[in-house]
């Protein structure tokens, strides 16, 4: 996770540079919208606090494991098994990063905790023990991180099923999805040791594609053009994505990657951006119903 990229953005690459251009907020289209709103979404949201629930407790269950590897010392088996581990949060960080004390404990980055606090003291997570694994090549000093992270992902499932999910909530995090892969994470500073980047890009589509699966028929409905280009443009990421797999679950490292293949990832998301930014038409009513 990387703090402080909580807005809505066109997204413009020049080369491996990121610049972003505002766009309306979506809090914004809502106020406006809201005294005409007439469009029920309260199947929309269930369905999607359902999907987020069920990452949780996947989260939870492949992190116990995770755990179990890291007590028994098994280093290559708890280095394999890290980055599928992560797809679940990082497909449910609309709702999970909603509680920034249990993401500060579960998913932050060394550079963002120093920042935050002057020092590495108290750090703690997924990245945490990234960095015990890969740089130190050890398990014994990340048993007693891992415990804690059971414990504090077990505390963030218990968060995650009081939460109240809006449809302000999912359209905003859709694009933060993205804007994290295209302002972030594509210059491979997420998975600074294990270089393991691609599962996070794959996972934050993932995200955004299923909040824009639960909306699609409404899209369809509003915009038809809209939801064709929407289904294009995730097709053409995912695909990409897909080219740097050596297997069906692992990619290969970050780091393998040539410039112009990271280029035309970046490309494919910015392609993705804008039209995902444009989801918003589902709050707008009908004219029949002003």
């Amino acid at each position: 996770m990387k703090k402080n990229w909580k807005k809505l953005a066109v997204l413009t690459l020049l080369g491996a540079q990121v610049a972003t251009v505002s766009l309306t907020s979506y809090s914004v289209l809502a106020e406006e919208s809201s005294s005409a709103q007439s469009v029920d979404l309260s199947a929309e949201t269930e369905a999607y606090k359902k999907f987020v629930s069920a990452e949780i407790d996947q989260l939870l269950k492949d992190t116990e494991n995770f755990a179990k590897l890291i007590q028994e010392g098994k280093l290559d088996e708890a280095k394999k098994v890290y980055p599928l581990i992560r797809k679940a949060y990082e497909r449910s960080e609309p709702i999970a990063e909603l509680f920034a004390e249990s993401d500060v404990k579960i998913d932050y980055r060394l550079a963002d905790y120093v920042e935050d606090n002057q020092t590495e003291e108290g750090w703690s997570g997924f990245h945490k023990i990234e960095q015990i694994l890969w740089e130190e090549g050890k398990t014994e000093p990340a048993v007693s991180y891992a415990k804690q992270l059971v414990d504090d992902i077990k505390e963030l499932k218990a968060k995650v099923a009081t939460v109240e999910v809006t449809p302000e909530n999912m359209l905003t995090g859709a694009v933060d999805l993205l804007n994290e892969v295209a302002t972030s994470k594509i210059t491979g500073e997420e998975e600074i040791y294990s270089h393991t980047d691609l599962y996070d890009f794959e996972a934050n589509i993932a995200g955004a594609e299923k909040i824009f699966s639960i909306f699609k028929d409404k899209i369809s409905a509003k915009d038809p053009e809209l939801a064709k280009n929407l289904t294009e443009k995730f097709k053409a990421v995912n695909d990409l994505l897909a080219s740097h797999k050596v297997d069906a679950d692992h990619y290969k490292l970050y780091t393998d990657l040539s410039e112009k293949e990271t280029k035309a990832l970046a490309e494919a998301v910015t392609k993705l951006g804008e039209p995902l930014s444009q989801m918003a038409v589902i709050l707008e009513a009908d004219e029949s119903g002003r």
